[in-house]
């Protein structure tokens, strides 16, 4: 096996040189070299400071590089979210990670500001982020809903992680409420290995669920492709690429992500026909639909249909895109998801 695009200017083969491992360095631009054999398996990694130490050693650069090499590198599969990563690069003092399969094929890097090997999409996201979050209470008289905290991170954070490890990295995050401290916190996305940039709506007058859309369309001149569109109080693990992929297939102006919900009935139900008389009865039934997770693919045509600076809600435009006989497709998301409206979902994401 080959290993090929951007993962494989930082990678050598296990016969290399001291000299061949630092040009690897140099061409990833990145503090290490991944050694792989032929197959495609990761046999160890190098970094700037091991040659470093090698060279303080007696090492020369046509030296062979498997003395150096550190052979039991740490890892993780495909499966470890982006948030995941950061945080263990941040326990172990280290800015690069390498992702294997289940056999050890090295199959990608996770660095500090990005994801090597990873397909990068050019498609942007909104995070609408400028409700107030009244539900919530007293929690968030002076702190914004996204702000809070689950497992060390902000929502948003795992919001924008999560956009991230799809491959989306341009991002526009919606603010009114308490925008100074939600702008405060996120900066320019730099540090979360994205850039984000600021739609502001006037805290006096909010422009509802899909309004912030209109901004966009009104700031940004060209956008051809679908837009990424979330709420800002989600804890779900979704595939944005995938989300755009089945967008495209459909021809879907609006795709909107949804997920099974059930309730059931606390009492015994009744069927009842014309004249009074009782057919059957139903004892506590579970009923199930499907609802909106608050996570949409929005296409440019779409995003023309946002009044600017009017408030408009995403239920508006499905239905204003259905009257004009434009494709609506359903997405279906089969992962846990909450909505942080209330301190009990609060509590729930937090696990307790």
């Amino acid at each position: 096996m080959t290993i090929e695009g951007p993962l494989s200017k930082v990678c050598i083969g296990p016969e290399a040189t001291v000299r061949e491992a630092l040009e690897a360095i140099d061409r990833g631009a990145s503090a290490i070299a991944l050694v792989t054999n032929s197959d495609g398996m990761l046999h160890g990694v190098l970094t700037d400071g091991d040659i470093r130490r090698g060279l303080l050693r007696g090492a020369q650069l046509e030296s062979k590089v498997l003395e150096y090499t550190n052979t039991s590198p740490h890892v993780v599969g495909r499966d470890a979210t982006r948030a995941s990563v950061l945080d263990l690069m941040r326990s172990l003092r280290i800015s690069e990670i390498p992702v294997v399969d289940d056999g050890g094929t090295l199959v990608g890097l996770h660095t500090l500001t990005d994801i090597v090997g990873r397909k990068p999409l050019t498609n942007l996201a909104v995070i609408m982020a400028g409700g107030k979050g009244t539900r919530l209470g007293a929690l968030t008289k002076d702190t914004p809903k996204p702000l809070m905290t689950v497992a060390d991170r902000t929502i948003i954070e795992w919001i924008i992680l999560g956009l991230v490890e799809s491959g989306i990295t341009n991002i526009y995050v919606s603010v009114a409420y308490l925008a100074g401290k939600i702008m405060d916190h996120l900066g320019d996305g730099s540090r979360l290995g994205c850039s984000i940039k600021y739609l502001h709506e006037d805290p006096e007058k909010p422009l509802n669920t899909a309004g912030a859309l209109g901004l966009l369309h009104h700031e940004v001149k060209e956008i051809n492709e679908a837009v990424i569109v979330t709420n800002a109080d989600l804890m779900v693990r979704y595939s944005a690429s995938e989300l755009l992929s089945f967008h495209e297939a459909k021809g879907a102006a609006v795709t909107v992500a949804a997920r099974p919900y059930t309730h059931q009935v606390p009492f015994g139900v009744l069927e009842i026909g014309d004249d009074r008389s009782i057919s059957s009865v139903v004892e506590k039934p579970t009923v199930e639909f499907e609802i909106s997770t608050g996570i949409y693919a929005v296409s440019p045509e779409a995003l023309a249909m946002v009044p600017y600076m009017e408030p408009y809600s995403m239920p508006e435009l499905v239905k204003a895109c259905i009257d004009e006989s434009k494709t609506v497709a359903a997405w279906p998301i089969d992962s846990d998801w909450i909505d942080v409206g209330t301190p009990k979902d609060l509590a729930t994401a937090k696990g307790q």
